[in-house]
């Protein structure tokens, strides 16, 4: 049976290059990062030039790179650690963040009384900049804006250094999740106005289980894990040391190759929507991943033209034909909630058809999307 991957947001295949790394590191780097001795020197040292490459890539300190688990302990780390020892009394996002920021949010508005304030969507899910500044503007309590720079379900982009121009008017915190984009788009962080950003390695071709918090010097924010004084104190426990490795060799590759990988993955995700319109001229394109403008070049997210009867059966055909991908339709069985972001801003009819995120790597093939449209087209007209 033919095997196609188009499920890249969820996670990404490792590169070869970046196996032998770690594995390299496993046999040959096994000291811990504490130790005082040549042992543990050796490993420490990976881990500190593994941060100043990070940190080269981002234009940032060394200082401000803290190695985590991945994106949702460190969106966990600079949330609580804002509302707890940054007095942070207000806070804006938006109801189409990752979960690990929504949820974060819903208990730090129970526990601590936080007050959440939800940014205006469009249509389309575009965050209304004006309406955010309305909300920075009615009140002076100490406010952070979280808002995630590319939308992990249906890929629109936020304009992440005017929303952090807008921040910066209104003395606000902005922290923005940066799961989907580091890695895949060039980000000076000196240049860009944002206080806190989160990245997990295995969106960019690296191992699971490690990422890093960005935390802007001289922030305020204290540590979430307590033990030792790993991580300059902001994360205790002993580092992995061959996964922190992995990460800076897949982000090392993900910018070396970025412009041809960009390129070619443009050219699938235009080759899949082309063929989508003219095979199924019903399909609907959910928030502005047909606008290679404004959505990222990585994923599309499609309302598909089928009953919700029909629409049952859908993930299950497809994964009989070898297909992954991730379904997003908010109404596709009583014990599915659906997609939240999709039932923040697409219509009730819409809502009713199944969805479909196909997200994309440099490993895909224009081979795989006209299979995969093909399936498709198939499944909808038996």
């Amino acid at each position: 049976m033919k095997k196609v991957y188009f499920d890249n947001a969820a996670t990404t295949q490792i590169r070869e290059e970046v196996v032998d790394r770690i594995s390299e590191v496993m046999r040959e780097v096994y000291g811990n990062p504490s130790s005082s001795h040549a042992f543990g020197r050796s490993a420490k040292t990976l881990i500190e030039q593994a941060r100043k490459t990070v940190a080269k890539i981002l234009n940032v300190a060394t200082s401000e790179i803290i190695f985590t688990s991945g994106g949702t302990e460190a969106d966990n780390l600079i949330l609580n650690s804002a509302v707890r020892d940054l007095g942070v009394k207000r806070i804006i996002t938006s109801r189409i963040e990752h979960h690990a920021v929504l949820y974060t949010l819903n208990k730090l508005h129970d526990v601590f009384g936080v007050e959440l304030l939800y940014v205006d969507l469009d249509d389309c899910g575009r965050v209304d900049l004006k309406h955010l500044e309305e909300l920075l503007s009615a009140s002076e309590e100490k406010t952070l804006v979280s808002l995630m720079h590319v939308n992990n379900e249906v890929g629109n982009l936020l304009d992440i250094k005017k929303t952090g121009d807008i921040c910066r008017k209104y003395n606000a915190l902005f922290h923005s999740d940066t799961v989907q984009s580091i890695g895949h788009y060039e980000l000076d962080l000196s240049e860009i106005p944002v206080d806190f950003t989160a990245v997990s390695a295995h969106k960019f071709h690296g191992p699971k289980g490690v990422g890093f918090a960005y935390i802007r010097k001289n922030s305020g924010l204290q540590p979430l894990i307590f033990g030792g004084e790993q991580e300059r104190g902001f994360r205790a426990g002993t580092e992995s040391v061959h996964n922190i490795v992995g990460l800076e060799e897949a982000l090392k590759l993900a910018y070396q190759n970025l412009d041809e990988e960009r390129e070619y993955i443009t050219s699938l995700k235009r080759h899949f929507t082309d063929l989508l319109k003219k095979e199924i001229p019903e399909v609907k394109f959910n928030g502005e991943c047909d606008d290679f403008e404004n959505s990222t070049y990585t994923l599309i997210n499609v309302c598909l033209p089928m009953s919700q009867e029909k629409a049952l059966m859908l993930l299950f055909q497809l994964d009989l034909h070898g297909i992954a991908c991730s379904k997003g339709s908010a109404c596709q069985s009583g014990s599915d909630q659906g997609s939240h972001v999709l039932s923040a801003f697409l219509s009730e009819d819409d809502l009713k058809k199944p969805s479909l995120r196909f997200s994309f790597s440099h490993y895909n093939t224009k081979e795989e999307v006209e299979y995969v449209v093909k399936v498709l087209k198939e499944f909808i007209e038996k």
